[in-house]
């Protein structure tokens, strides 16, 4: 028999139907979810309370208040917080960060070095650069090539159809290992401004809007301090939700990055 896997859930940041969602984590096998929305999840990252998890799985945008045709606020993290979840790295806990995940803490740089990579909702500096913010694109339907055989991507075919969101955002190709990459055309004029959307309400707008061309990959691993860390980019909505290669890869991203999988103690 196989052995349950614990995890903790943080949400919120972006909207989502919720119980299309949790069905993912409903149906899936062997597994003990807690569900904790953000900020109060916030107290549970750090190496105390998340003993009890085997794996830290994250659909949530912390540090990141929006106002209607205003500037969002940008709010950075405490440094007892930054500090605690350094060390959840450092002890080896596993992360698997969801879609708009990889939004949060958009002033935190070793937040996005983690993850390996950043979506940016207004201009601002990353790696010593100024960098634009980035664009999104709903409900598009491409391909996703399988570009590793790896443990996360075991048991899909090597390539599959799914209907989802697409980010034009930064990633960090040289740092991270590459699993999965779709054949949409990561161009600006293919996006929409996430500044303009959030600013401005001018949704679905590229008008005056540049960015250079964009990484194609949707899916890696990365391995920091001791710890297992994937990301996923799809998740936006139900058309991802329901489709069972995004359930298969969430299965075996947590079952991968969970502690009880790992051969070292913490």
């Amino acid at each position: 028999m196989s052995e349950t896997h614990r995890i903790l859930l943080s949400v919120k940041g972006h909207p989502y139907e919720r119980q299309a969602f949790y069905d993912i984590f409903d149906n899936m096998d062997n597994l003990d979810w807690t569900l904790v929305e953000q900020p109060a999840s916030q107290a549970l990252f750090n190496v105390k309370q998340a003993e009890v998890y085997d794996a830290l799985v994250l659909y949530d945008m912390p540090g990141i208040s929006f106002h209607e045709n205003a500037h969002p606020d940008i709010i950075s993290p405490s440094e007892a917080y930054q500090k605690d979840f350094q060390q959840l790295v450092d002890a080896g806990h596993g992360f698997v960060f969801l879609h708009h995940a990889i939004a949060g803490w958009q002033d935190w740089e070793a937040y996005s070095e983690i993850i390996g990579g950043r979506f940016f909702y207004l201009p601002r500096e990353l790696r010593g650069e100024l960098r634009q913010d980035s664009g999104y694109r709903h409900d598009v339907t491409h391909q996703v090539e399988v570009l590793a055989d790896h443990p996360v991507t075991e048991g899909l075919p090597p390539k599959f159809e799914i209907t989802d969101e697409l980010y034009l955002y930064e990633v960090f190709e040289d740092d991270v290992n590459p699993l999965l990459r779709s054949d949409f055309s990561f161009t600006a004029d293919n996006f929409y401004s996430a500044s303009a959307a959030v600013r401005d309400g001018r949704l679905n707008d590229n008008s005056g809007w540049q960015h250079k061309p964009g990484s194609s990959l949707v899916g890696w691993t990365k391995e920091i301090g001791n710890s297992r860390i994937v990301y996923l980019q799809f998740g936006d909505g139900p058309s991802a939700y329901v489709n069972p290669f995004y359930r298969r890869l969430i299965a075996n991203a947590i079952k991968w990055v969970s502690l009880k999988n790992r051969s070292f103690e913490v």
